[in-house]
C-alpha cells in the first residue's frame, strides 16, 4: 500500500513540475520581445500618432514626415512613435479632422481655409490669392499676435496646431488647354480642395472652382469632368498630373504654408514630455522640409518639361493682372464671416507696407 502511495505522490508531482513548464511559453518570456517593439512606458502603452495625408512619400514632405519619425525615435524615450499614412490611407482631410475632434490619436496637415470651415473663420484669409508678397511675410505672420489669437480660437473648438512652420510651396495651376492669364481660365473647372475659401478665391481668379478630394482628381482629368488642378510642383508632379493636363502657368497665386493639426483632446491626453518633443521635432522637420521644397523646385521644373509640358512663366504685368482679378475675393467678408478690416489687419502683422 505504502509503495503504491509512494508511486501515486512521485506521479503527481512529475504532473505538477510539467505544468509549471508550459507556462513559460516563448511569447511570454521577456527576452523574446521582437527588437524593433518601442520601449513601453510604465502603463504599457506607446502612443502611436498616426499621420494621414494625401501626398506620396516621394515629394518633400513625405521625406520630411519621415525624418520627423526620425527625430521622434531619436530624441524620445520610446514612449511614443509617429505611424505615416500617405496617399489619403486614412481617409479625406475632413474625415480625419472629424476623427480628431471625437479624440483620435490622429494628426494631419491642413490650412486656415479649413479651419474656416471649422469655425474660426477669420482664419481663412491664410488662403486669399496673392495674399502674400513673400515668404518672409508669411512667417512673421506665424509669429504675430493676430496668429496665436487664432491658434487659441482653433483649439476652443477642439484642434491644436503643432507646427506652422512647414512650406508646401507656391501653388500653381496646371490644366488641359493653354493659360496665359486671368481671361483664358473663364470656362475651365479647375480641382480646389473641398472647402469654401479655396472655392471662392479660385472663383474669383475667373475659373469655375470644383471642390475634390486629391485622390479622386487624376481620374476627373481623364474623363474631362474637370480641366484644371492648382497645387505646388511637388504634388502636382507627383500625382502624375501631368500625364494627363499639359499645361502648366507659374502663377503663384497662394503662397502656401501648411500646419499640423491634431485634436486638443488627444494632445492633452499626451504627458508634457511627449508634447514637448512633438512640438520641437515637428519644427526641426519643417525647417528640414523647407529646404527640401526650396532644393526641389527646378528639378520638378526641368521634369515637367522633359515629359512634354508647356511651361508658362508670368511677367510682372500678367502678375499684376492675376491679383487685380482675385482682389474681389476680399470684398467678400460678410460671406466669410470675418472680423471687420481683416484684410488691413492681417497685412499690417505680416509687415506689409
Amino acid at each position: 500500500m505504502k509503495k503504491i502511495l509512494s508511486i501515486v505522490l512521485a506521479s503527481m508531482l512529475a504532473i505538477s513540475i510539467t505544468a509549471c513548464g508550459t507556462n513559460d511559453t516563448p511569447e511570454e518570456t521577456p527576452s523574446e520581445t521582437p527588437a524593433e517593439t518601442p520601449a513601453e512606458t510604465p502603463s504599457g502603452d506607446v502612443v502611436e500618432v498616426q499621420i494621414g495625408f494625401e501626398n506620396s512619400m516621394s515629394e518633400p514632405i513625405g521625406q520630411a514626415l519621415e525624418k520627423w519619425q526620425e527625430l521622434v525615435d531619436e530624441q524620445g524615450d520610446g514612449s511614443m512613435k509617429i505611424v505615416l499614412y500617405p496617399d489619403s490611407q486614412l481617409g479625406s482631410k475632413n474625415e480625419l479632422i472629424d476623427s480628431m475632434l471625437l479624440g483620435e490619436p490622429v494628426m494631419t496637415l491642413a490650412d486656415g481655409a479649413f479651419y474656416a470651415d471649422y469655425g474660426v473663420k477669420d482664419f481663412g484669409i491664410l488662403f486669399g490669392p496673392f495674399l502674400f508678397d513673400t515668404w518672409d511675410q508669411a512667417w512673421t505672420l506665424t509669429e504675430s499676435d493676430w496668429y496665436q489669437e487664432q491658434s487659441g480660437l482653433l483649439e476652443e473648438k477642439g484642434l491644436k496646431l503643432v507646427t506652422s512652420n512647414w512650406k508646401y510651396g507656391d501653388r500653381h495651376t496646371m490644366t488641359t488647354t493653354p493659360v496665359n492669364g486671368p481671361e483664358d481660365l473663364k470656362g475651365l473647372k479647375v480641382r480646389v480642395p473641398s472647402n469654401q475659401i479655396q472655392t471662392e478665391g479660385f472663383n474669383a481668379m475667373g475659373a469655375t472652382a470644383v471642390g475634390l478630394p486629391l485622390g479622386d482628381t487624376y481620374e476627373a482629368l481623364t474623363t474631362g469632368t474637370i480641366t484644371g488642378v492648382e497645387n505646388p510642383l511637388a504634388t502636382l508632379y507627383g500625382r502624375k498630373f501631368q500625364e494627363v493636363a499639359k499645361y502648366l502657368i507659374l502663377d503663384a497665386h497662394v503662397k502656401n504654408f501648411t500646419t499640423w493639426v491634431t485634436g486638443t483632446m488627444f494632445f492633452d491626453s499626451l504627458t508634457p514630455e511627449q508634447q514637448e518633443l512633438l512640438v520641437k521635432t515637428g519644427e526641426e522637420a519643417g525647417f528640414y522640409n523647407n529646404d527640401l521644397v526650396d532644393a526641389a523646385e527646378a528639378d520638378y521644373l526641368q521634369k515637367f518639361k522633359d515629359e512634354g509640358v508647356t511651361v508658362t512663366e508670368v511677367d510682372e504685368a500678367t502678375q499684376k493682372a492675376f491679383k487685380e482679378a482675385a482682389m474681389s475675393f476680399y470684398d467678400l467678408g460678410d460671406t466669410f464671416g470675418w472680423s471687420d478690416g481683416l484684410y488691413e489687419t492681417v497685412r499690417e502683422a505680416m509687415g506689409a507696407e
